[in-house]
């Protein structure tokens, strides 16, 4: 994700939302989809439920499953790229700008062999730890290095910083921000409905003008996105890790971020060959939801996104996940609570076992559900228990995660949850409780489908999975689920010789994380995902109180009606730790100012 580590809970919250269950009930978006000569597709819903703005956003059909390694990481890099500007927007002087970027990739090339060819033997050889850290250069390689960053500095000189964001904010445009997922990578942001017109000029400008400036310095922006996300957070390491056990062959393997010696190695050359691979139109989704007529968008839509010229299709991905035949666990000693995760190989987005296996993972969850009757109050061993399907383009799986109470141990949660994949599996689950799980998923996406934001996601991510009709398709497929369905896939999915096992331990000499009285009050099955967020948000980082004011801004600009009941809670946590960081920030202004 792009920008400052205060844009990533957001986001979080985002991404959560998509996840939920679809609508059960027979409430149909109106879509109106139509296509360029190009081949870039738009998707159209005008609603005037939230008068005067235009919620617009686009979808390269890219991510993380489309790399190879060698390059993991670089779809991710490319949202940090696309923010950087053009030859008209971001530089004093483009004809510069040209200059410097031409010598510090010659630069950069000749530093990059001596990490391959040099540094990597002497690696091989034992004379060095590390290939990529500067401590071991090479005279020449340090020099090199020098070069380049005298390069980068004359370039900034003459570099206007974030005007991209800024041309938006001044002519009233909000929200702007971007994610990468393993297939997909969204733009997005909200201006006001007379602004519609630069929002085709800017959009459709960057996606035919971008110029990758600081190609360089963004490289370390993304190594300290990676350090706070993954590195710095008691569990990060190792869920990359149980990512590359549980996908034997699958590009789902290496994590959207990357692996750090691809973020190093790869060059400009290369990521623009990428862009031209997967951001041409024909592989490109606009969505554009909100207060707008149709007639008057279109035509804007043609003039400014018909410049670009179609591309040839992008390669397929074709190597898929091996069948799983035999169970595969891993052990972990983390400054951590003592948890579990299991999972299971089950479906891709749209299969006609998804609706069944949603649903079974809602009948697990909620402090109405069997896993907080049985773990949390039943035995009392888990602090937090839940399920969810992960369903992706070319993969999916179910996930059981649960974090121990007291003394318990994650072998008693282990065997606690293999007690009801029994259950799930030889008993059928009663009506009741089949009907109160679907009723539950209707009252929440029915909240999110009142909110245009969320109308904008969900489209352009069901879109790039596989076809936006999906968010009115599904809701038939929910209601059709019979507890014999339930119990089918269970069967099937739900075997030892199917499944992956990551169990965390406290490491030796480790107090454990002490309980936040601040997400004591939210719900078990909701703790856990808290603490993620705030260990990504790394409050304690952030210097610039402006950018944890912007990200509360955001926040309680959020419509609290089109939020899930636990996303309000998560959200109120975020705001109020945010806001306790700006205080100190003030706080620490002002001491310093008078001593």
């Amino acid at each position: 994700m792009r920008m400052t580590p205060c844009a990533i809970p957001f986001l979080l919250l985002v991404a959560a939302a998509l996840n939920s269950p679809p609508p059960l009930a027979a409430q149909q978006v109106q879509v109106e989809s139509f296509v360029l000569e190009n081949g870039m597709e738009f998707l159209l819903v005008p609603r005037t439920d939230q008068p005067n703005v235009i919620r617009c956003g686009w979808v390269a059909k890219v991510g993380s499953v489309n790399e190879r390694p060698g390059i993991t990481g670089i779809s991710h890099f490319f949202e940090h790229m696309m923010f950087k500007g053009t030859n008209r927007i971001g530089t004093k002087d483009a004809a510069k700008d040209a200059e410097f970027r031409k010598r510090q990739e010659d630069v950069r090339g000749a530093l990059r062999d001596g990490h391959l060819e040099v540094q990597y033997d002497r690696w091989r050889k034992g004379e060095i730890d590390d290939p990529w850290d500067p401590k071991n250069d090479t005279a020449e390689m340090a020099a090199l290095r020098d070069e380049l960053k005298k390069l980068m500095d004359q370039q900034g000189a003459i570099t206007v910083k974030n005007e991209f964001d800024k041309i938006y904010t001044n002519l009233g445009g909000s929200d702007m921000n971007a994610f990468t997922d393993y297939d997909l990578t969204f733009y997005f942001i909200t201006v006001p409905s007379n602004k519609f017109e630069l929002w085709a000029w800017m959009e459709s400008d960057r996606l035919t003008d971008s110029v990758f400036r600081e190609f360089y310095e963004e490289r370390d922006v993304v190594h300290e996105e990676r350090r706070l996300r993954t590195e710095s957070t008691p569990t990060g390491i190792f869920e990359e890790q149980f990512d590359a056990l549980f996908w034997q062959s699958s590009p789902y393997s290496w994590p959207v971020i990357g692996w750090t010696s691809d973020l190093n190695s790869y060059t400009r050359a290369q990521a623009e060959e990428y862009f031209k691979t997967y951001y041409c139109p024909n592989n490109l989704v606009g969505v554009i939801v909100g207060d707008f007529q149709t007639a008057a968008v279109k035509p804007l839509v043609s003039r400014y996104f018909g410049r670009l010229a179609r591309g040839a299709e992008p390669p397929p991905v074709v190597t898929l996940e091996m069948p799983q035949l035999a169970a595969v666990r891993m052990e972990a000693e983390c400054d951590c609570q003592p948890q579990i995760e299991i999972r299971y190989h089950t479906v891709p987005f749209d299969h006609p076992n998804e609706a069944a296996l949603e649903l079974m993972a809602e009948i697990l969850n909620g402090r109405t559900g069997r896993l907080y009757k049985s773990m949390v109050e039943g035995k009392e061993i888990a602090a937090t228990a839940s399920a969810s399907q992960q369903s992706r383009k070319f993969g999916g799986y179910l996930s059981f995660r649960a974090e121990c109470k007291g003394e318990a141990t994650p072998e008693e949660l282990e065997a606690a949850w293999y007690e009801e994949v029994e259950r799930l599996q030889t008993e059928l689950v009663l009506d009741r409780e089949l009907e109160k799980v679907k009723n539950r998923s209707l009252a929440d996406a029915y909240r999110n489908l009142e909110d245009d934001f969320f109308v904008m996601l969900r489209l352009g991510y069901y879109e790039a999975l596989g076809g936006w009709e999906y968010i009115n398709d599904a809701p038939k497929r929910l209601q059709a689920v019979t507890a014999g369905d339930i119990k089918e896939v269970a069967n099937e999915f739900l075997k030892r010789t199917n499944s992956a096992v990551a169990i965390y331990r406290r490491k030796a000499g480790s107090g454990g994380e002490a309980e936040d009285p601040d997400l004591a009050g939210l719900p078990p099955e909701v703790r856990q995902r808290a603490r993620q967020m705030l260990a990504q948000l790394a409050l304690s980082e952030v210097q610039d109180p402006s950018e944890l004011r912007e990200f509360i801004r955001q926040a309680e600009a959020q419509d609290l009606a089109a939020m899930p009941p636990e996303m309000r809670l998560l959200r109120d946590v975020l705001i109020k730790k945010a806001s306790a960081r700006v205080a100190e920030l003030e706080s620490n202004n002002t001491s310093e100012k008078k001593d």
